[in-house]
């Protein structure tokens, strides 16, 4: 009875939102439960901390199911959580960040003063405000106390922002616009 309990778990989970009726299969409810949140647990759309919430109650067991079910549509080509682990850490993205915004003044500061390097400055202030929108959506996804699937979201806004290759081979572009940075001679 147990692997059928986890088969139906699985079909229930894998349907597309709004194809199978769970109002029908409420009775069902109290043999589902566990295998429920076992498989959306390790599909990673389903926090460990959200079992207090999502299929807490028999009857909110249908609209909890179909929520299961979309965040399993959206999450589908998500990176898995532990993509984040190949990434520097919060702190050092902190730093970061930091660093990235002391820079953004420092050319918001130079504008009024500097207005024959005017577009310069302002491609300037363009890719630091990208390169702070990359590494901010890190900062997301190596936040431990977000939720799984909000980690994963910020993983798969990340792949978008730098690309699929330089994301799998954990290339992250700098947090300030180094080749804006002029040597001095």
């Amino acid at each position: 009875m147990l692997f059928l309990n986890q088969l139906l778990a699985w079909m229930l989970l894998s349907a597309p939102p709004g194809h199978i009726d769970p109002a029908k299969l409420s009775a069902m409810y109290p043999i589902l439960r566990t295998p429920l949140l076992e498989l959306a647990t390790r599909w990673q759309i389903l926090d460990p901390r959200e079992d207090r919430y999502l299929l807490a109650r028999q009857e909110e067991f249908a609209a909890d199911l179909e929520l299961l079910r979309h965040r399993r549509q959206d999450l589908q080509n998500a990176p898995p959580v532990e993509d984040a682990l190949r990434f520097p850490d919060r702190v050092v993205i902190n730093e970061l960040l930091s660093f990235n915004q002391a820079y953004h003044q420092c050319i918001d500061m130079r504008q009024p003063v500097e207005r024959s390097h005017g577009g310069e400055l302002r491609a300037a202030l363009q890719d630091t405000n990208r390169l702070y929108r990359i590494w901010d959506t890190l900062r997301d996804a190596r936040c431990d106390y977000y939720y799984v699937t909000v980690r994963r979201q910020a993983l798969q806004r990340l792949r978008d922002l730098i690309g699929p290759e330089a994301y799998y081979c954990g290339e992250l572009p700098p947090s300030v616009p180094l080749w804006q940075f002029q040597a001095n001679d």
